[in-house]
């Protein structure tokens, strides 16, 4: 099985206002290992940002629409735009990820109820292997679950119907 790296959301925008993301620092220095090991490797990679429009945080074009310098990306990595939580409908990410031959996704990023709990399900459906990296994925505290519940919950809904759960360190290219 040819793997990908996926990389979705980690933008500056992501960082800047007051709330953090749960363990931000921790899930940025994972998701860089990640790409370092997949780059040594020659691992296909590829960043998705996130478009929320005029006014919003991740708004195009803004700081807080670029990649974070941690997890940048380099020349020819392709970077898929969107606007809603899947990358996959109205973007060519489907047809890159089989014009690059990659039948097993590694999905790091932001926001695990959003984007990545979705990604993972399109992926899926999709007929892709999803590899979950469960410990390089993140969100915010809300007013009814901290993001540590919403993490784990998604961790454990995901895993088996639509994802392997593995820790980064763990994933292999």
């Amino acid at each position: 099985m040819t793997a990908g790296l996926l990389v979705i959301d980690l933008q500056r925008g992501m960082f800047m206002d007051a709330q953090k993301p749960h363990d931000g620092d921790g899930v940025l220095a994972r998701a860089a290992s990640l790409l370092e090991r997949a780059r040594q490797r020659g691992v296909p990679v590829l960043h998705v940002q996130h478009d929320g429009g005029p006014g919003d945080p991740l708004g195009k074009p803004g700081p807080g629409w670029e990649i974070h310098p941690d997890v940048a990306p380099r020349a020819g990595e392709p970077v898929i735009e969107k606007s809603r939580c899947s990358a996959f409908p109205g973007s060519d990410l489907d047809a890159k990820l089989k014009r690059l031959g990659i039948t097993r996704v590694v999905i790091a990023g932001m926001q695990t109820e959003y984007c990545i709990d979705t990604n993972c399900r399109a992926a899926a459906d999709l007929g892709y292997k999803v590899v979950l990296a469960k410990d390089a994925h993140t969100t915010f505290d809300t007013p009814v679950l901290s993001a540590a519940q919403i993490i784990a919950h998604h961790n454990r809904t995901l895993n088996g119907s639509f994802v392997e759960l593995v820790e980064a360190a763990n994933v292999k290219f």
